[in-house]
């Protein structure tokens, strides 16, 4: 039975690897006693996978990955069951079931959207007292108007200046985008139903542009050198379709059971 795990990584494990939360996801499942799925031969592993993995320092409301089980009971029973022998800041949200020809969540991966607050540090640096982003209202109206957003994209490999801004869907330092929205969210979540900068980006093996990106453009217009210690970034929820069809979450793919 193919089914879709929606899950939150907040707090310290923001500090942890990808490679470590799929480890946990492993032991937890164990330890939680669901029947999940072995693959064959010499070496079985838990048929699981995950959609875009998440940076250090990030945190997330809106993970998905995708896992095989033999058997389930119900999708209230199966989050109880996990999140009893979980960490109070790896938790799962939601599990659905898939129809048999669902893409996997990390092949259907389209987009995702981000709250970013900022850090003492960073209402230091731009001379912003309390949660008054109003500042920001100017540099990000010059970014949606621009016909080109150019930054330097760094990898493991290369650096190149890419025009960002077709990747850009939507940038604005809305104080209600998270109330107004239908997400079901944890207000103890920094940067949740808080003011702060909001944007919705490509995400995905085809096209793929990081908050930080943004966040560099953002700061070039105003004139100062970037610092990822200066915002806290958090993913709101990850989706699949496109800017022409809409944006639909990765567990509207499937059902609860």
């Amino acid at each position: 039975m193919k089914t879709r795990i929606k899950y939150s990584k907040t707090g310290p494990v923001k500090f942890i690897s990808h490679l470590d939360v799929m480890r946990y996801f492993q032991k937890a499942i164990r330890r939680a006693e669901l029947d999940i799925s072995y693959s064959t031969g010499m070496s079985p592993h838990q048929i699981i996978s995950f959609a875009a993995p998440m940076p250090l320092m990030m945190e997330s409301v809106g993970e998905y990955c995708d896992a095989e089980f033999e058997s389930v009971t119900s999708s209230k029973e199966m989050v109880e069951a996990f999140n009893s022998v979980a960490s109070p800041f790896i938790k799962m949200l939601d599990i659905v079931l898939l129809p048999d020809d669902a893409i996997n969540s990390m092949a259907a991966v389209t987009a995702s959207d981000y709250q970013i607050t900022l850090t003492d540090k960073g209402r230091e640096k731009f001379g912003i007292s309390g949660d008054d982003y109003s500042f920001f209202d100017s540099l990000i109206g010059n970014i949606n108007s621009s016909d080109k957003v150019e930054v330097l994209k760094k990898t493991k490999k290369s650096e190149t200046v890419t025009d960002i801004k077709p990747l850009i869907y939507e940038l604005n330092s809305s104080r209600n985008k998270t109330k107004d929205s239908d997400k079901t969210l944890n207000s103890d979540v920094s940067g949740v139903d808080k003011e702060g900068i909001y944007m919705l980006l490509a995400t995905g093996s085809h096209e793929n542009i990081k908050p930080e990106n943004v966040l560099t453009a953002i700061c070039d217009k105003a004139g100062k050198e970037y610092d990822r210690f200066d915002y806290n970034i958090l993913r709101l929820e990850t989706y699949f379709g496109s800017p022409s069809e809409g944006f639909k979450p990765l567990s509207s793919a499937g059902n609860q059971f």
